[in-house]
Formats: C-alpha cells, sequence, structure tokens
C-alpha cells in the first residue's frame, strides 16, 4: 500500500478508526488495546509500566471525548502525519493530536502517536 499517494481524505478514513482504538484503550487505561495498531519500532517504546504512570498522572489522555476532527495531514519520508482536533472531558478547549502513519508488512501501522 502506498500511504503517501492517498488524498487527505482517504487518509481520515483510514486514521479515524485508529485514532478512535487510542481514545478509547487510553481512557480505559487498556495497554492492549492502546497497542494494537502499533509498529514493531512503536511497541519497543510503550513500555506498559511507562504507560500506566502516565494514565495515572495525566487527566488530559485519560479523559478524552471519543468525538473528534482530522484536519490535515503531513507527508514526510515512509510516513504521513495526520493533525487531529481533540477536546477533553474535564479540560476545556481544543487540544493537537498527532498520529504517524505508515505501512508495515502491507498493514498501516502507527509510528508515533501524542496529544498536546
Amino acid at each position: 500500500m502506498d500511504i503517501l499517494s492517498k488524498k487527505d481524505d482517504e487518509i481520515y478514513e483510514l486514521a479515524k478508526p485508529i485514532w478512535f482504538n487510542l481514545v478509547k484503550s487510553s481512557n480505559l487505561k487498556d495497554y492492549g488495546g492502546f497497542t494494537r495498531d502499533f509498529s514493531t519500532q512503536m511497541l519497543f517504546g510503550a513500555n506498559e509500566v511507562e504507560l500506566g504512570k502516565q494514565w495515572a498522572n495525566n487527566k488530559l489522555i485519560t479523559n478524552l471525548n471519543e468525538t473528534f476532527e482530522p484536519f490535515g495531514c503531513l507527508r514526510r519520508g515512509d510516513h504521513v502525519t495526520v493533525l487531529i482536533k481533540q477536546t477533553n472531558k474535564e479540560l476545556p478547549g481544543e487540544f493537537l493530536g498527532r498520529l504517524v502513519l505508515g505501512v508495515e508488512d502491507e498493514m498501516v501501522k502507527v509510528f508515533g502517536a501524542t496529544i498536546y
């Protein structure tokens, strides 16, 4: 699959279920669900204990609304970064989600995910 040649709307359709799963799993503090779509590279850095510490100490990543809006794509190297407008159930305002997608073993995988 050549993800880089896809139009933004096509990439959004790939990204939405992946981001939704990250949001849902983060709210539930579900390590297995959260890492389900991770690339091999991401799995090496996704230590279950460290993620547990982040979930325990961060209201932002455990109270995310399940509604969100992708609004842009950046293509660089072998990856596409999807920019996402995200809100929180407890914290006011909008937050920036960043989902880096690429292809591994012919499947779209997560190579990076952050929220600010």
